[in-house]
Order: structure tokens, then sequence, then C-alpha cells
């Protein structure tokens, strides 16, 4: 049995709708940010295994900037309006309160970009560089 083609932002549009209700930093690492999901259903995480930026108030955040984590930590509690996904330009997820945008340099990224997963269908998805939407981080 062939797996399906990769239709890019098809599982990340699932995240629409869901409030991002937690941003956790893991050991200075990586960023988790949980979001509801549906009735019923654990917590639905987005791990970035690189730092995302933040886009507030027309300002675009970097993890070197002073005020990064309470810019990031002011997307919560936020609904999910949008999510796109493409080559050039990453992951994005567009808040009611923000946007967080994962498109890191190439040498930021050591093994995996980000993992999405929590889904009562236990779909999941893990972005890597070269695959998928970052094939321009071949």
């Amino acid at each position: 049995m062939t797996a399906a083609p990769y239709e890019p932002n098809e599982l990340l549009s699932r995240l629409v709708g869901d409030r991002m209700y937690s941003v956790e930093f893991v050991v200075n690492d990586y960023v988790q940010l949980r979001f509801d999901g549906p009735p019923g259903g654990g917590p639905i995480v987005l791990n970035s295994f690189v730092w995302p930026a933040v886009q507030t108030a027309g300002r675009l955040w970097h993890e070197h900037d002073l005020g990064y984590a309470d810019a990031l930590r002011r997307l919560t509690p936020g609904v999910v309006i949008s999510t796109s996904e493409a080559t050039g330009s990453g992951i994005r997820l567009e808040l009611e309160t923000g946007t967080v945008v994962i498109h890191p340099a190439k040498e930021d990224v050591y093994v995996e970009i980000a993992e999405l997963r929590g889904f009562p269908d236990q779909a999941w998805m893990v972005w890597r560089p070269g695959e998928d939407s970052f094939e321009d981080l071949a």
C-alpha cells in the first residue's frame, strides 16, 4: 500500500478555530505550542525545534530580541484564524492575537524543524529541511 501524497496545509489547517492556550519553553531548546483541539480530546501540540518568529502590531520578533518570550506568550489565549504552509515561507499560524512564523535559516536546523501531533485520529506530521514545505532548506 502506498501512502497518500503529502498535501501542504492539510493537517495544519485543522488548527483553524482552535485556541492556543499555552506556550512552553522546553529546556531553552525548543517551544511547545498547545491548542485545545476537539471537545473530549487531549491537547494538540506543535513542537517547534527552531525558534519561531512572532509577528504582532507590525513588528517581527526573533528569539534574540529583548521581549521575544513575552511577545510569544502574549499570543495566548488566541484563536487560530488561518494557517499556511509553503516552500519559501514555511509554516504560518495566524491567530487573532498575532502570527507565528516557522521558517528558519538552514544553519539553524539540526534535524527537524517542527512536529504536529495530538489529533484524535492519530494524524501527525514532522517537517524536516529539504522535505515538504521546507525544500528550500535542502
